[in-house]
């Protein structure tokens, strides 16, 4: 038997990254789950006779309880740490999509899209935290993106996934339950395997553990004295930074739930395009945008490895980022074919998901011990715009029965979270 070498014995194991791909599937079930409300809503509307205002405030809904649970979800990850609260948040959530299903009317529809978003909502301030705890600053750019990711990789297969099933099966309520025992297996999956810290799991070695550790002790000696694991979370407001994060992640949420909720709607009344049209448009459109936060995340972290400094890299990619998302989203007010508008929603969503990269902020601004809740307060800001965006969207097109202003209205949120990236000094810690 052939002995292993001293290089093979020291070499770093790759746990965290696995990690951090089963979080990506996590977020991918967690909006397909979100998405298929809005691809079956058609269907709906029609079965309970909901208007377009209606459809936009059950929409809005599920971000009614997500937003109000993003600081708690935080503090809970803090608290007692991400592999609990994202286990158990992901089988609930499962129960609630399933329990969508039962709806007889669109009062049990609103109340299971309240429970969804009450269950989903620690999931992404939980998975913040364990980008603070398994990564060192150097990886957090590709963490980040792996985080945010399953955002439109499960806006994408949710639109195909959920079209297909209704289309065998000639019932969206068969597709929601398939989605929610999905779900339910995967969180699961996640209590199996995940671990809070990479001492606790088995798989990765010595030398990976060692490197984790040695480059948080690196970067806890680079921590302001008063930032060492304080309590004075309102003083984060005093900060230029926080309020460029929770804006600029307000912008961004503004512009891409607005599409989660609209765009299916817009290909079928604006561009007249089948229930198959739009399942494959929608892949296509959010599939770009995952093929766009992947490459954000490699492109910033092998920047910062090869010299660039924090505030080159981030402001550059955000700064470009938040103008050819403004650009893409101008232009389709004005696109005149099928095909031109689809070009652009790919254009918005590809330059859009670069803004995953604020998933590493939290983790940039304060110490690993406030990660979770600093992501929650970040989130939290960012979901509001995902409370009033469907319902803003829903009463201009009935106003008006078009979508240009609500296209102008994604080009001013486009605006908002460009400026916002740019005020963020990314190379200290906030000193609360």
């Amino acid at each position: 038997m052939v002995e292993p070498s001293l290089e093979q014995l020291t070499r770093k194991t790759a746990v965290r990254w696995r990690i951090f791909l089963l979080i990506l599937l996590i977020v991918t079930i967690n909006y397909v789950d979100r998405a298929s409300l809005s691809v079956a809503m058609s269907a709906i509307s029609k079965e309970f006779g909901i208007g377009a205002t209606a459809q936009g405030v059950i929409l809005s809904s599920f971000f009614w309880t997500y937003a109000l649970m993003q600081i708690p979800g935080g503090w809970l990850a803090d608290r007692y740490r991400p592999r609990l609260i994202i286990a158990g948040a992901t089988i609930l959530w499962g129960a609630f999509q399933a329990i969508a299903a039962l709806a007889t009317g669109w009062g049990v529809l609103l109340l299971a899209r309240l429970g969804l978003g009450l269950a989903e909502g620690p999931v992404f301030p939980a998975s913040g935290k364990l980008n603070a705890v398994w990564l060192p600053a150097r990886e957090r750019g590709r963490g980040a993106v792996l985080i945010d990711g399953g955002a439109p990789l499960g806006t994408a297969f949710g639109g195909v996934i959920i079209a297909l099933l209704i289309g065998v099966f000639g019932s969206w309520r068969i597709a929601f339950v398939t989605a929610g025992l999905g779900t339910i297996v995967a969180g699961f999956f996640a209590y199996w395997y995940i671990r809070d810290n990479p001492r606790e799991q088995p798989s990765a070695n010595e030398a990976e553990a060692l490197y984790i550790e040695t480059e948080h002790a690196k970067e806890d000696r680079a921590l302001p004295t008063s930032a060492a694991g304080g309590t004075n979370l309102l003083g984060f407001l005093r900060f230029r930074s926080f309020w460029g994060m929770v804006l600029g992640w307000l912008g961004f949420n503004l512009v891409f739930y607005g599409l989660v909720a609209w765009a299916p709607n817009y290909l079928a009344q604006a561009r007249h395009f089948s229930l198959t049209a739009i399942g494959g448009a929608t892949f296509i459109i959010f599939g770009s945008g995952f093929v766009g936060e992947i490459a954000a995340g490699f492109l910033a972290d092998h920047w910062k490895a090869s010299g660039g400094s924090s505030n080159l890299v981030m402001r550059t990619v955000l700064g470009v980022s938040g103008v050819l998302t403004t650009l893409s989203t101008l232009l389709l007010a004005f696109a005149s074919s099928p095909v031109a508008a689809v070009a652009l929603l790919s254009s918005t969503l590809f330059f859009l998901r670069w803004a995953g990269l604020y998933w590493s902020i939290p983790a940039t601004l304060t110490d690993r011990g406030r990660a979770g809740v600093l992501g929650g307060m970040m989130n939290f800001a960012g979901n509001v715009g995902g409370i009033v965006v469907p319902i803003i969207i829903g009463v201009i097109v009935q106003a008006t029965g078009n979508y240009f202003l609500a296209l102008m209205f994604f080009t001013a949120s486009g605006i908002l979270y460009l400026v916002s990236s740019l005020v963020i000094d990314y190379s200290r810690k906030l000193e609360v």
